[in-house]
Order: structure tokens, then C-alpha cells, then sequence
């Protein structure tokens, strides 16, 4: 990345698109709309309206994790999940979409067994993982797809 480009960001909180220059720390920038925190360190809840935004305006990979309440594996890898996200930030953005909450968004990807994880790179699905991870595994995948 030369000095004078810049990396686009989703807010996780108001999913206005921020510029973050090369050079400034990502970690300490802020939602120009919003002024929260772009990252910090939890994954975003998101319906698939909000889920298209960020897949489709970040340059950096989105994860996304597939669950529902009442799925015994996917409460068993919610602090795994969330710890990935403390640790991939910024490097990846980590989002969680509720297949409860839109059924519609999960048959759009697909999703027939849940949890099911999904890392989009430039708009398009890069991988997807049907089945809990531990925290190292996660983190392994997620890494393979940033830079």
C-alpha cells in the first residue's frame, strides 16, 4: 500500500464507510459518523442488509458466524468467536448474523447446518466451515485469509 492510500472500513455500530489512511493505527480510529470505535475487539451483530454493506465495502476480510440461540454448538464457540475478534482486529472484521432473526439471509448463503463460518474477501466468499472451531483452529483460518 503506497503512503497516500487508504483502507476502507464498515462502522460495526452505525455501518457508515470510513477511510482509514496508510500509516494511522486502526485500532485507535474512530467512525466519522458515529465517532465509536471502528474496532473494538467484539463481533458485530448484523442482519443481512447491514451484512451486505460490509461485505461489500470493506477491504479487509469479513467473518462471519452463522448461529442461532438454541444451538448448543454455537454457544460453545461464542467465546472462542469473540475472543478471535480481540485478536484479528483489525486485520479481519468478525460479524455475527442470528439465522433466527433472518431466515432470509441464511438461505441466501446457503446455510444449512449451523454454526456455520464464512470469511468474504473483495465481495466475494473466499471460504466457509460448517461446524464448531476452538479458539486456535479459528484463529489459524481466519489468519489464512489476511495479510
Amino acid at each position: 500500500m503506497s503512503p497516500d492510500e487508504a483502507t476502507h472500513i464498515v462502522c460495526p455500530h452505525c455501518d457508515a464507510i470510513n477511510r482509514i489512511p496508510a500509516g494511522k493505527p486502526a485500532r485507535e480510529a474512530k467512525c466519522g459518523q458515529c465517532h465509536r470505535a471502528l474496532f473494538d475487539g467484539h463481533p458485530a451483530e448484523v442482519t443481512g442488509e447491514r451484512l451486505q454493506k460490509h461485505i461489500r465495502s470493506n477491504d479487509i476480510p469479513v467473518v462471519v458466524d452463522f448461529w442461532a440461540p438454541w444451538c448448543g454448538p454455537c454457544r460453545m464457540m461464542a467465546p472462542a468467536y469473540e475472543r478471535a475478534a480481540s485478536q484479528m482486529e483489525p486485520r479481519a472484521r468478525l460479524l455475527k448474523l442470528n439465522t433466527e432473526n433472518d431466515p432470509a439471509a441464511a438461505a441466501h448463503y446457503h446455510i444449512q447446518a449451523i454454526p456455520t463460518l464464512m470469511i468474504f474477501r473483495n465481495g466475494q466468499v473466499a471460504d466457509r466451515v460448517s461446524g464448531a472451531m476452538d479458539e486456535r483452529r479459528l484463529q489459524q483460518w481466519i489468519m489464512s485469509y489476511t495479510h
